[in-house]
């Protein structure tokens, strides 16, 4: 058991697990944002063809996984994860890989954490969480978005770990093998690396669904939803996006804030004001996306309902679109060294 593991909270949970990993190695350099950055966390798709709760799903941030694969292959980080058909043989694996003194990330569904307030309880199975050790029948959890540690119960554990729908984890697990020595151009190379895949993801992706042109693609979806779907409807699709935005890990708004403080971050790695200047366009970007969410909350109550109400809406969506695709073609053109 790892009993001198440091507890840090983090805004959003595959980000602390990430940075809890390696700083546990004694690498005190990172942080979130830089784990968000080196992993290309930023990212807009909307997919009307897949529900969540019966309504069409958004993401803010890249598929759940892959920041901490990527940042961990920047920077030369040997992984192991597995997935189980079996609750038995994945809680004998977790418990083996704890009897070596490993940290072990779970990926697991939220509704039935029995330390989450019951208000933050729904159906999102694509949750990070660390198990650092056992003590009799509960497990010692470290969740990064919690204030201190806490425990489940193996029985929960494995409820959490077992659920169903969408991303469903099948007690999907991953640990460290190994960190070695990280240097500053380690460092430096993870970044240039991760702008560049970001710039790729959120400008380049082929299809109207997915960066700055699925964001564009929810506006027009937006502007029509009233007439389409009727008032109660059409709220309904808009509450869906906030909680997306605002309630699932740090949502639209917060991710943009974590990627200025990564670029800010980048900027004294390069000595580069550029990059300096182009953080507070995400920060702008950050404050467009809660300025949207407000918006649509007062539709969803019922005191912003009319169809201006829907196009201001829309023209908001387009103007955030537009402040992305600026920024990333700003950071395109960046030459880093």
């Amino acid at each position: 058991m790892q009993t001198n593991y440091t507890h840090t909270q983090s805004a959003h949970c595959e980000n602390g697990v990430i940075t809890n990993f390696i700083r546990s190695y004694g690498h005190d350099f990172m942080t979130e944002p830089l784990a968000f950055g080196l992993g290309s966390g930023l990212f807009y798709i909307h997919l009307p063809f897949i529900k969540v709760n019966g309504l069409p799903a958004f993401a803010f941030r890249t598929m759940p996984g892959l920041i901490f694969k990527r940042t961990c292959r920047s920077l030369k980080i040997d992984v192991e994860s597995k997935r189980f058909r079996k609750s038995e043989k994945a809680q004998d694996y977790l418990d083996n890989l704890l009897q070596q003194d490993k940290l072990v990330g779970c990926q697991v569904g939220v509704y039935n954490l029995s330390y989450f307030p019951k208000e933050y309880r729904f159906h999102f199975n694509a949750h990070n969480l660390i198990v650092y050790g056992k003590d009799g029948n509960d497990y010692l959890v470290s969740d990064p978005v919690m204030e201190t540690v806490t425990k489940l119960s193996v029985e929960d554990m494995n409820t959490v770990r077992f659920a169903k729908g969408v991303y469903a984890p099948h007690g999907h697990l991953y640990y460290v093998n190994d960190i070695g020595e990280i240097s500053k151009e380690d460092i430096k190379k993870g970044i240039i690396k991760g702008i560049k895949r970001n710039v790729r993801d959120m400008l380049h992706v082929p299809g109207p669904i997915t960066g700055v042109s699925g964001i564009r693609y929810t506006a027009k979806k937006v502007k029509g939803w009233r007439d389409k779907l009727g008032p109660r409807r059409a709220g309904q699709y808009l509450g869906q996006i906030i909680r997306m935005q605002e309630e699932i890990g740090t949502g639209g708004g917060g991710f943009r804030f974590i990627y200025a403080a990564f670029l800010e971050q980048a900027a004294g790695y390069f000595d580069s004001d550029d990059l300096l200047s182009i953080s507070d366009d995400f920060t702008k970007a950050g404050d467009m996306w809660r300025e949207s969410a407000m918006l649509m909350a007062g539709a969803l109550r019922g005191r912003a309902s009319e169809q201006s109400d829907y196009d201001k809406m829309h023209d908001l969506l387009n103007d955030i679109s537009e402040v992305e695709k600026v920024a990333f073609k700003r950071l395109s053109k960046l030459k880093l060294k």
